[in-house]
């Protein structure tokens, strides 16, 4: 159930280094937000997030819940994983749906400006008890884009809770540029590859709880990750990846473009809604 495409899914380490790429903190330069408030704008602007955001209902929040239900149980019957549902706006219908969802749309573009792309969509599903762990990280570390002016929507299809190990932030790390990482390649507990180290320096984690329907909103450059779920109870969020129109793709990476606001950028693609549901 791969989605077709000719992008580089996962770029190595050595092909993004070859890229010149301007990984710092841009802030929002909104004035008048329509959905966030002004304070909720400067607190992304000093924080790197914002938090929590009611998207959907409940009613709608178990109606994608059971749709994830089902998706999941097509992608175990291949022989995937619960992390393997990635660029899922690119064959699903549905996920194009909420990734397109004006609500999110909305408040993204209360950050971002009149131009948006949204070009991500990735299920992070934490079964109950399966040990794995995302290291402390910054998106754009992993990205072929630039400027970096990513923003990612974390939209709870269940509830998640430092029971269930919710992701958790450090304040105000996005403004600290680039940070160094170690390689985690060969740690088979660590759902990604890189891990800054020693990010007590940092400051406190803040925990980001969130009930299903709810969405929490962070910069590319915020350090976060999330603990193991030691629980006996699900932890599924949607994260959702936008970019203002100006922001250039690499790696063939422009071709998971959705224009969501503005006029369609020449350098982005501008994918239809697929037809499977």
């Amino acid at each position: 159930m791969s989605a077709p495409n000719t992008f580089q899914a996962i770029p190595g380490q050595d092909d993004l280094q070859q890229i010149p790429r301007d990984l710092s903190f841009h802030p929002s330069g909104t004035t008048d937000p329509k959905t966030l408030t002004r304070e909720q704008v400067e607190h992304y602007n000093r924080h790197g997030y914002v938090k929590p955001l009611d998207i959907f209902t409940a009613g709608e929040a178990d109606e994608l819940r059971r749709y994830f239900d089902d998706l999941l149980r097509r992608y175990v019957a291949e022989g995937k994983d619960s992390y393997s549902i990635s660029s899922a706006h690119l064959r699903h219908g549905r996920v194009w749906d909420v990734l397109t969802n004006p609500k999110i749309v909305a408040v993204v573009s209360d950050l971002l400006g009149p131009s948006v792309v949204a070009w991500g969509s990735h299920f992070f599903c934490k079964m109950p008890r399966d040990g794995k762990t995302v290291s402390w990280h910054q998106d754009a570390s992993y990205w072929p884009l630039t400027p970096s002016k990513a923003v990612t929507v974390w939209l709870a299809i269940d509830d998640a809770d430092r029971g269930n190990a919710c992701m958790k932030y450090i304040p105000g790390t996005q403004g600290l540029g680039h940070l160094t990482y170690q390689l985690s390649e060969t740690d088979e507990s660590n759902v990604l590859n890189q891990t800054v180290p020693e990010v007590e320096r940092y400051g406190a984690p803040v925990y980001v709880e969130l009930k299903a329907g709810q969405a929490s909103l962070h910069s590319d450059l915020l350090l976060h990750g999330s603990e193991a779920n030691t629980s006996d109870r699900r932890r599924c969020g949607l994260t959702l990846r936008y970019t203002t129109g100006d922001v250039r793709a690499h790696m063939g990476w422009h071709e998971k473009g959705v224009v969501v606001a503005g006029a369609p950028p020449a350098h982005w693609g501008n994918r239809p809604r697929p037809t499977e549901e």
